[in-house]
């Protein structure tokens, strides 16, 4: 399924959500506990650790409402030999405010966001 078809978050109105041109994220590696920031740019592919993170989307609120950023991002696991392995190990959005609601469910790593980059 192309991630063009995915529902924006939250509401159909598309002047309630302005786009951003990347998110930033914050990783962690469980086995040393450390956390990490990154910066990944929409269309991007980003590598941490063993993971390929592609960000096709960061949607956030205007300053007059509530505020919450979402992105639609797809994470990939990459093998010893540097292979992005298919099918993706995460696909759909994540929530700023709810990192719960929609995670990423690794051994090794967790991922959430923090803010999308606004233009």
């Amino acid at each position: 399924m192309s991630w063009m078809f995915w529902a924006w978050p939250a509401a159909a109105d598309e002047g309630q959500w302005l786009f951003g041109g990347g998110a930033q994220l914050q990783a962690l590696d469980k086995i040393t506990a450390r956390i990490s920031t990154l910066d990944v740019e929409v269309g991007q592919p980003d590598q941490y650790g063993s993971l390929q993170i592609i960000v096709h989307a960061c949607t956030y609120r205007p300053p007059t409402m509530a505020p919450e950023h979402a992105a639609l991002m797809e994470i990939r696991n990459i093998n010893h030999l540097g292979e992005v392995l298919e099918p993706p190990i995460f696909s759909g959005w994540m929530f700023a405010s709810s990192p719960a609601l929609n995670a990423l469910e690794h051994p090794v790593y967790d991922v959430s966001v923090l803010a999308c980059k606004k233009d």
